[in-house]
C-alpha cells in the first residue's frame, strides 16, 4: 500500500474489534477481525494492525466507530455523574414525559443515571422569554459542586429551565465551576442542545456528563497508543447521525457517539443494498452486547430527531434510527425466579466472554448455544486468537444454568436459547417495520456484526421477510461505513414563533449563520471533501399539538412562507394521509446540517473473481442441529463461492469474521457483488 493513501475504518465492539483497509490509489482491500480488549482497546485495534502489516506511518486516516459508549449505557457502567439544575427541577430525569417501562401496572421502576442525592438544586430563573427573574447564586453552586465531589462525581452536568431562551446562567455557571471542578468533564444542558423541552434537554445532558469521563478516557488512550506507535494522520470519530467528527469534538459530546458502531454500519449496510438493487431492507446488527435494527426504505436512512437508547435515556440529538435491544452473541442466558427463560441484557462482552472462550465465565451466552449447536465451527473461532472454542465447557453451563431449572438436556437446552434469542431479535425487527406501518414482506433482512449471519435465516420465517442479504464481509461492515461515512455537523436553534407572523428573512438569515458556523467546523478537521453541502429542516406542527414533523427546506425558500408551508403540507400529508386547512402553524425549531461528502469507492471490487463451482468449495462438514434433529451439514469457504453459485440448506458458510447459516428450506445464491441473498425455496 502507497503512502498515507490508506485509509482504515475501525469499528470497536464489545467483544470484537474489526478493521477495514483501503488503499485509496489502488482500490485494493483487507478486513480483519480480532478480540476487543475491554478496558484496553487500543492492543486490540494494534493486534489487528499487526495481522495486516501495516505501519501507522504509513495510514492517512484512522476513522473510528466504537459501542464503548452505547455498552456504558445499557450496561448502566458509566461515570458517576452529578448535576446541578433549578429549583424545583431536581426530579426532571425521574419524571421523564411521565411514561413507564410497561404498559400495564399502576407504576413502572426507573433509576436514572444519575441518582437523587447527586442531583441538586440551586437558586436562579429566567423566564420562557429569556428574561432573567432570579439572579444565579455563585455560593450555592459552589456548596452544591462541593458536595458533589464529596460524593465521588467525577462530572457535572449545568441544566437551568428556559435556558434555551437565555443561556448566560448555564454560561455563567460553567465559569465558577471551572475555578473549583478537578477536571474538564463540565457540561452545559445549551451547549449539546439549545433547544425547548427542559426533559430532553437534561436527560441529553446528563448522559453527556456520564459518558464523558469513560468516553474521554478510552479516546486518550487510542491517541497516545496511536502516536506512540508513529500515527500521524487524521483520526475521526463516527457519529450516531452516521457521520464523522474529530476527537476533540467526540470527547466533549460523547453521548454523539452512543449509537456510534451501529450508525456505521447502517451506512455501509445503505451503500451495499443500494448497489445489490435492494431498496427496502431492515439491518440487523448483533455484536457481543447488543442486537440493532435500523429500517431503509426506498433506499433512504431516516433520522431520528430524538432517540430512547433504553427506557428512559432520552437523547435529543439527530441519530440514524436504530432501535437497540440487549442480546447480542455475549448475552447471558438465564432462568427468572417465575422459571422462565431470558436472555440479556447482562453481557459477557470479550473478557470473559462466552463460556466455549475459557476466560473465567460460567454462565451460557448466546454464543455458547451456537457452539454446542454446532452452527460455530468450535475448532476455528472469529478472531483467530483463540485455538478452538470448549464446547464441553460450554455445553455443561447450559445444563447447570438452563437445562436443570427447566427439566431440559443440554441440547434441548441450548435449542432453547436460541429459540428465546430468536423471538427477541423479530421483535425488534417488528418494531421497526410493522408497528411503523411497514410490511415486513416487502423488506429484507440485511445482517451485519460477527453474529447477524447465524441468525437471518431464522429471522426470514420468524417475522415473514422476503430474503436477507448477507454483505461479502458482514462481521466488517461497520468498520466499512467507517471508510464511506461522510462528515457532518448538527445544530439546532429553537424558534417556536407562528409561521403567518414569523420573520422569514430573519430565519433564513439564522440559518445561514448556522450553517457557515457547521463549514467552519468542517473546515476545522483538516479533511479534503469531494463536495459539502447544507440540509435544513424545520420542526413543525398545527397549534396546539405536541408532537412535531421535521420538514425539508431549502435554504433559498426559509425567505418565502408560502414555500414553508407548502413543504410543512406535503410532509404532513406523506405522514398522517392529509393536513388541516384553517389551522395556525406553530415553527418550533430550525436545524441545520452541515455535510463534508468524503470519497466513496466502488463496492464491485468486493465481488469474487473466482470461477469455483460449489461442491469445490466445501471445506468439511460437521454435525449441525436444526428443526428439532440432527444434520449431516456441509461447511462451504464462503468467500470461495463464485457469482452465481446456489447452495441449498441445511449449509454452513464460513469466512473470517462471521459464519452464515442457511436453514432447511432455504437457498444462498451469490450476486454479482458478492453478497449472499437468502431466500425461501
Amino acid at each position: 500500500m502507497t503512502d498515507k493513501s490508506t485509509v482504515i475504518g475501525v469499528d470497536v465492539g464489545g467483544t470484537f474489534t474489526d478493521l477495514f483497509f483501503l488503499d485509496e490509489s489502488t482500490g485494493a482491500i483487507d478486513v480483519v477481525k480480532v478480540p476487543s480488549t475491554r478496558g484496553r482497546e487500543a492492543d486490540g485495534f494494534l493486534d489487528g494492525l499487526s495481522r495486516n502489516n501495516t505501519k501507522l506511518a504509513e495510514v492517512g486516516t484512522i476513522v473510528h466507530g466504537t459501542t464503548v459508549g452505547t455498552n456504558a449505557l445499557l450496561e448502566r457502567k458509566g461515570a458517576k455523574c452529578g448535576l446541578i439544575t433549578s429549583e424545583g427541577f431536581r426530579d426532571v430525569l425521574e419524571m421523564r414525559r411521565r411514561d413507564r417501562p410497561a404498559t400495564w401496572g399502576l407504576r413502572g421502576e426507573y433509576t436514572p443515571v444519575i441518582p437523587r442525592d447527586m442531583r441538586m438544586e440551586v437558586p436562579e430563573r429566567i423566564l420562557a422569554d429569556g428574561t432573567i427573574d432570579t439572579p444565579l447564586d455563585h455560593d450555592a453552586l459552589r456548596a452544591a459542586a462541593q458536595t458533589l465531589l464529596d460524593q465521588g462525581a467525577e462530572a457535572v452536568v449545568v441544566a437551568f429551565v428556559n435556558a434555551y431562551a437565555n443561556t448566560a446562567h448555564e454560561e455563567e455557571a460553567l465559569k465558577v465551576l471551572a475555578e473549583i471542578w478537578p477536571n474538564e468533564h463540565l457540561t452545559a444542558a445549551t451547549r449539546l442542545l439549545p433547544e425547548i423541552r427542559e426533559f430532553e434537554r437534561t436527560s441529553t445532558a446528563a448522559l453527556n456528563g456520564y459518558l464523558q469521563p469513560v468516553v474521554a478516557s478510552y479516546l486518550d488512550r487510542l491517541n497516545t497508543r496511536l502516536g506512540e506507535e508513529g500515527f500521524g494522520g487524521d483520526l475521526l470519530i463516527v457519529q450516531s447521525n452516521g457521520g464523522v467528527m474529530t476527537v476533540d469534538t467526540a470527547r466533549q459530546l460523547p453521548v454523539r457517539t452512543a449509537l456510534s458502531g451501529p450508525a456505521a454500519g447502517v451506512i455501509a449496510s445503505a451503500e451495499i443494498a443500494a448497489a445489490a438493487g435492494f431498496e427496502n431492507v431492515i439491518t440487523c446488527d448483533m455484536g457481543g452486547t447488543s442486537f440493532d435494527v435500523s429500517l431503509i426504505a426506498g433506499g433512504e436512512t431516516h433520522l431520528a430527531a430524538q432517540t430512547s437508547i433504553d427506557f428512559g435515556m432520552v437523547v435529543r440529538s439527530p441519530m440514524i434510527e436504530i432501535s437497540t435491544i440487549g442480546a447480542g452473541g455475549g448475552s447471558i442466558a438465564w432462568v427468572d425466579d417465575a422459571g422462565i427463560l431470558q436472555i440479556g441484557p447482562e453481557s459477557a462482552g470479550s473478557i470473559p466472554g462466552p463460556v466455549a472462550y475459557g476466560q473465567g465465565n460460567d454462565r451460557p451466552t448466546v454464543t455458547d448455544a451456537n457452539v454446542v449447536l454446532g452452527r460455530i465451527n468450535a475448532d476455528r473461532p472469529i478472531g483467530g486468537k483463540l485455538d478452538r472454542l470448549d464446547v464441553e465447557a460450554a455445553k455443561a453451563a447450559i445444563l447447570k444454568h438452563v437445562g436443570e431449572p427447566l427439566g431440559l438436556d443440554a441440547i434441548e437446552a441450548a435449542a432453547a436459547i436460541l429459540k428465546v434469542a430468536n423471538a427477541r431479535l423479530a421483535g425488534a425487527l417488528r418494531l421497526v417495520s410493522i408497528e411503523r406501518g411497514y410490511d415486513p414482506r416487502d423488506f429484507s433482512a440485511l445482517p451485519f456484526g460477527g453474529g447477524g449471519a447465524l441468525h437471518a435465516g431464522a429471522l426470514i420465517g420468524e417475522v415473514g421477510l422476503k430474503s436477507a442479504l448477507v454483505p461479502r464481509y458482514p462481521g466488517v461492515a461497520s468498520a466499512l461505513g467507517c471508510v464511506i461515512a461522510d462528515m457532518r455537523h448538527d445544530q439546532v436553534r429553537t424558534v417556536n414563533g407562528i409561521l403567518g407572523a414569523l420573520d422569514t428573512d430573519a430565519l433564513a438569515a439564522q440559518a445561514r449563520a448556522i450553517g457557515d458556523e457547521g463549514l467552519a467546523l468542517l473546515g476545522d478537521g483538516g479533511i479534503s471533501f469531494t463536495g459539502r453541502d447544507l440540509l435544513v429542516e424545520l420542526d413543525m406542527s398545527y397549534l396546539g399539538q405536541t408532537h412535531t414533523v421535521a420538514v425539508p427546506v431549502a435554504l433559498d425558500a426559509l425567505s418565502d412562507r408560502d414555500q414553508i408551508k407548502a413543504a410543512f403540507e406535503a410532509t404532513y400529508d406523506t405522514a398522517f394521509g392529509s393536513h388541516l386547512e384553517n389551522v395556525a402553524i406553530r415553527v418550533l425549531n430550525l436545524r441545520v446540517s452541515a455535510i463534508g461528502r468524503r470519497p466513496k469507492f466502488d463496492l464491485r471490487v468486493l465481488a469474487p473473481t473466482t470461477d469455483t463451482k460449489p461442491e469445490d468449495a466445501i471445506a468439511s462438514r460437521r454435525q449441525m442441529y436444526a428443526d428439532g434433529g440432527w444434520h449431516d451439514t456441509p461447511v462451504y469457504d464462503r468467500l470461495a463461492l463464485a457469482v452465481g453459485s446456489v447452495v441449498a440448506g441445511p449449509a454452513i458458510l464460513e469466512q473470517l469474521d462471521t459464519t452464515i447459516i442457511v436453514e432447511l428450506g432455504q437457498t444462498a445464491r451469490v450476486d454479482d457483488f458478492g453478497n449472499i441473498v437468502l431466500a425461501a425455496d
